[in-house]
């Protein structure tokens, strides 16, 4: 019996987020994609997000330019470069094809902090009513990433998002609040937040930012 095998489209992976799946490759030189369900997810809560007053001191600083939807072709390919830690990549071409597509239909999204007008880190993800589906993230300067991560809790606050997934729970993530919840869990979680009206602010303005940052370090610890 033959297995015919199915074309992995944008319109299948944003099937698959509403219903709790998401893509990976094997590596950043495999040609096939499988699809995710964990038994635990990892999720960042909005209203828990820990912010400490030396990121937000360098979140507030001059340090980085962060902008959001300026630059995701070179984001994603950030995210995909091979690192001293990390040597190889779920994100292949295909992946970067999809999701670089899934962003001119206006459901993907990068935020980027440069420096002299260099990339130096960002993320990307995808967008669902109230969901935002975190994908990856890279820093070439210390606190370049976590700059980032911040400006995205912000926008999706500001903006009415009320899940931020992030797939998996690593110690990078841990330190901002991030947690494991199970399954049956998050998809709860998801189906609310997906059918929730909210709004992507690539600009929310520079006042508005600022005020959801120290909002954030009020909840946050040294």
């Amino acid at each position: 019996m033959s297995r015919r095998s199915v074309e992995v489209t944008t319109d299948l992976v944003l099937r698959a987020y509403r219903h709790g799946l998401f893509p990976m490759a094997e590596g950043r030189a495999g040609d096939k994609l499988f699809w995710l369900d964990p038994i635990k997810r990892g999720v960042l809560p909005l209203d828990g997000f820990h912010l400490s007053r030396r990121l937000l001191r360098s979140v507030l600083s001059d340090s980085f330019t962060v902008t959001a939807d300026r630059n995701f072709a070179g984001t994603i390919a950030g995210c995909a470069t091979p690192l001293p830690d990390r040597t190889d990549t779920w994100i292949n071409p295909q992946i970067e094809r999809l999701f670089t597509e899934l962003f001119r239909m206006g459901h993907a999204h990068s935020v980027e902090a440069w420096q002299c007008g260099t990339l130096v880190g960002g993320l990307y993800g995808v967008a669902l009513g109230g969901a935002f589906f975190g994908e990856s993230m890279f820093s070439f300067a210390r606190d370049a990433s976590k700059v980032a991560l911040v400006h995205l809790v912000a926008r999706l606050r500001l903006g009415g998002f009320t899940l931020l997934d992030t797939q998996f729970v690593t110690a990078h993530l841990a330190q901002f609040g991030a947690a494991e919840i199970p399954r049956e869990v998050y998809k709860q979680q998801l189906a609310d937040a997906v059918d929730r009206p909210a709004i992507w602010l690539a600009d929310p303005g520079g006042a508005a930012l600022a005020a959801e940052f120290r909002g954030l370090a009020r909840r946050g610890t040294d």
